[in-house]
């Protein structure tokens, strides 16, 4: 494999690391807020405790994906300097904007949210995490931004070769980027809610019956059932965006290689890109084309329309995106039907959480990080469908990479992989930890060290 390979093989991998922690930060910061004002307006423990327990996964996501994020920034510079020099001029003000509005706010007030509950009042703490939350969100729309920008470029110009900003306007709110940022933010609070129930599910099976995993149980399996069809909708209206301005991509994901319409939705196929046809298809009839254009006999553009006259081939892989699509697909149902047959079986005689089916509940524990597989396909499907550009019709992959050797590439990405692969063990093994010790009634150690002071406090007051 020669340096571009390699490298876009290491910025993959680092990305792909990076976007499990802010996945499930970006949604947690809100979801702990509201077990927060919970508490502020019950009073009932099991909400403090729900948060006391959850900001722990928070604290420890947040610092995984701020380390992992200052790794994958380096690689503009080590990797892709071809990136900075044509568009830096709207990417680097781009990434500053996320640091003035996102980092200044988390560093600020992340330590209160964190430490700040029995130390300060409690409506500077429940500010304190509101700020952590939207300073969160505030991260993540800049960087789609940035990354909705490089798939629908609008809003500058080229000048020998460098790219300048004409209209910030149009830059931020280019036309994929409301879709984006909806579709993420969703896929985020899908994620948490997923991570919330199986955690939850984990600690009643292991026997934990407490007022605080009934709650977050509940709360978990009823966020994902209002959610995850709001997603549907949401990526559906993404698809119908990506077939405007990406139809390669869209040919691409629906393995379909001829423009046609009656185009089946393919629930299984083998591409072949060599002989440019697909083996072993199972396919609904009409279906693709009643999704994207709303008719059975709809126009479905076909990958053999990115042919150059001289045969080089002009759109992305296909077995990836075919592939990486249908796993995000099929993610988000079984999401559909676990978190609806939950809801189901909860308000069925009014029994809760008593009212859910073992059954159910073994199989939440593994869909605990249903949401990081569905990101996974996702984002997969969505940047692998860019290639051969960078910056779609402006920049090449090949034009940014760096001029360094294969093997020092290959180095660094064997190291990334070795650290990485021992980073994530060690997260989930702090997630399996704190739920065996919820689950035998240990107390945390912080209520204890905190105990004297919340005593003194009561007797000031």
């Amino acid at each position: 494999m020669d340096t571009l390979i390699l490298s876009r093989i290491q910025f993959g991998a680092n990305i792909s690391f990076h976007i499990l922690f802010p996945t499930i930060t970006i949604a947690l910061g809100w979801v702990l807020l509201g077990f927060k004002l919970a508490y502020n307006r019950t009073g009932a423990e099991k909400w403090m405790d729900a948060y006391r327990f959850w900001v722990k996964i928070f604290a420890l996501s947040f610092g995984m994906g701020v380390v992992s994020g200052i790794t994958m920034s380096f690689q503009f510079g080590t990797n892709w300097p071809g990136f900075m020099e044509a568009v830096g001029n709207i990417a680097g003000p781009l990434l500053a904007y996320e640091v003035l509005t996102a980092f200044f706010l988390e560093a600020v007030f992340l330590g209160i949210m964190l430490f700040g509950a029995s130390r300060v009042p409690g409506w500077l703490h429940t500010l304190a995490t509101f700020l952590v939350a939207f300073g969160t969100t505030m991260s993540a729309f800049w960087i789609l931004v940035l990354n909705s920008w490089m798939h629908t470029p609008a809003g500058f110009e080229i000048r020998d070769g460098v790219a300048y900003a004409t209209d910030w306007f149009a830059v931020i709110f280019n036309p994929s980027m409301p879709y984006r940022l909806a579709h993420m933010l969703l896929a985020s609070g899908l994620t948490v809610a997923f991570l919330i129930a199986g955690v939850s599910a984990l600690r009643w099976l292991w026997g934990e019956r407490s007022a605080q995993v009934r709650a977050t149980l509940r709360t978990g399996l009823v966020m994902g059932a209002a959610l995850i069809p709001i997603q549907i909708f949401a990526g559906d209206m993404h698809g119908l965006n990506t077939l405007e301005h990406q139809p390669a991509k869209v040919a691409a994901m629906e393995g379909n290689w001829e423009t046609r319409g009656n185009v089946p939705l393919l629930l299984f196929a083998l591409p072949d890109e060599e002989a440019r046809e697909n083996r072993f298809e199972v396919g609904i009839p009409n279906g693709a084309s009643l999704i994207l254009k709303h008719h059975a006999d709809g126009v479905v553009p076909g990958l053999n329309d990115f042919v150059a006259e001289d045969g080089t081939v002009e759109h992305p892989p296909v077995v990836p995106l075919f592939f990486s699509f249908r796993i995000m697909v099929a993610t988000g149902f079984a999401m559909l039907l676990l978190s609806w047959a939950g809801v189901y079986f909860m308000a069925r005689k009014r029994r809760g959480i008593e009212g859910l089916p073992k059954p159910l509940l073994y199989a939440l524990v593994p869909m605990a990080l249903s949401g990081w597989l569905a990101t996974l396909a996702g984002w997969y499907t969505t940047e692998i469908g860019r290639q051969p550009w960078l910056v779609n019709g402006v920049l090449t992959t090949e034009a940014a990479v760096a001029d360094v050797p294969a093997p020092m590439v290959l180095g660094t990405l064997i190291a990334y992989l070795v650290v990485y692969a021992a980073l994530l063990f060690a997260y989930l093994g702090v997630i399996f930890y704190l739920s065996r010790k919820a689950a035998k009634g240990e107390a945390p150690e912080e209520r204890i060290a905190l105990a004297p002071l919340a005593q003194a406090q009561v007797a000031a007051e």
